[in-house]
């Protein structure tokens, strides 16, 4: 089901039929650098990421990390969407992309649509993000499109201090 269209992108919800693109993503060295290793080795194992993550948080919460598909050949690129982790307050944007669609605007452009959606269809005035600290690419993004550091913050289940951004459009009296 598509959730979001862009100029080159569709966003739509994963489905298991996304396992084999989903266990390249996960796997390839830059998530397993800047994300971390989430034990999804074989097709089963990307099946069962995308039913108890995506699939279930969708049904939980009406939003989640989206696949995000080229319009001109169908290339699934990566995934972008929105999360609502245990271990934060607020909902915050997450994306990765395989390292062939790096440096093309695919990043912003799936970016800045999932934040007109938390912010207009959603209804959401602040949305966070965390990003590893050396992930420079990520953190530059994040300031793109509108996103502030504010500080360090550790995680329950990360061992490594993570940058913490916020985007708030919250009326401040």
């Amino acid at each position: 089901m598509k959730i979001l269209e862009t100029d080159r992108l569709n966003l739509r919800l994963q489905t298991i039929d996304d396992a084999e693109f989903i266990l390249e993503l996960l796997n390839d060295p830059s998530w397993l650098r800047f994300i971390g290793d989430r034990g999804v080795r074989t097709l089963d194992d990307a099946r069962d990421y995308i039913l108890n993550g995506p699939v279930r948080m969708y049904e939980q919460f009406g939003f989640c990390l989206y696949l995000v598909e080229r319009k001109e050949d169908h290339a699934k690129i990566g995934i972008c969407g929105l999360v609502k982790r245990d271990s934060l307050k607020d909902v915050d944007i997450g994306f990765a992309y395989l390292p062939k669609y790096w440096s093309k605007g695919y990043a912003y452009e799936a970016a800045s649509a999932v934040m007109s959606y938390g912010k207009d269809k959603l209804g959401l005035t602040r949305i966070v993000a965390i990003t590893s600290q050396d992930n420079q690419a990520s953190e530059s993004l994040l300031k793109k499109i509108g996103f502030q550091f504010e500080k360090l913050i550790q995680l329950a289940d990360d061992p490594e201090e993570l940058k913490f951004l916020i985007f708030d459009k919250t009326p401040h009296t």
